[in-house]
């Protein structure tokens, strides 16, 4: 499908690693990976408009994915000097975001009805107005995969996208859905 391979090709000069086809259809959404968001170890849970509560309960973020049938996965890969070594997990994270941010800007130009998906809670503000003010940049605002319930390594198995890449690597994911 021509708009897919554009998209693909978008993703990669936006700077991803890898990039590949997602069955939008397919994604099983799961309870056990909201549920998860609650614990809060990342600490944006109820404090960010891009994910639980604020993003919408599981139901009404499942039926938002199935608007879509097609997509692509969005990945940054980065090498790790060791399995402790936070500082390249965190400039891998943020290399993650650059690019999901400038792939952001473009792909609403081109399907502005698109949803995107990205790792973690939404990075646009330093300090997220929820819950008292309205999201100053609804537009740009990006939810993670796991908000909406999905387990990231399954859609990228069920999609033929790798989700490891060897010992001393670390992979972030996020995607595209297309109507």
């Amino acid at each position: 499908m021509a708009a897919l391979e554009q998209v693909t090709a978008l993703a990669l000069a936006c700077g991803f690693s890898h990039a590949g086809e997602l069955d939008a259809a397919g994604i099983r959404v799961r309870a056990e990976v909201r549920e998860a968001c609650a614990v809060n170890k990342c600490k944006a849970y109820d404090a960010n408009w891009a994910c639980p509560p604020a993003c919408g309960t599981l139901a009404e973020c499942e039926s938002t994915l199935r608007k879509f049938k097609r997509g692509v996965l969005l990945q940054t890969t980065g090498v790790l000097e060791d399995s402790l070594d936070y500082e390249s997990m965190e400039r891998i994270g943020l290399e993650h975001q650059e690019h999901l941010e400038a792939f952001t800007d473009k792909i609403r130009g081109l399907f502005p009805g698109c949803l995107l998906l990205g790792a973690g809670g939404c990075r646009r503000c330093e300090t997220c107005t929820w819950p008292a003010s309205p999201c100053r940049f609804p537009e740009k605002m990006i939810s993670s995969m796991e908000a909406f319930g999905m387990v990231v390594s399954d859609v990228c198995r069920d999609n033929g996208l790798p989700y490891y890449y060897g010992p001393g690597t670390l992979t972030y994911t996020g995607c595209v859905l297309l109507e």
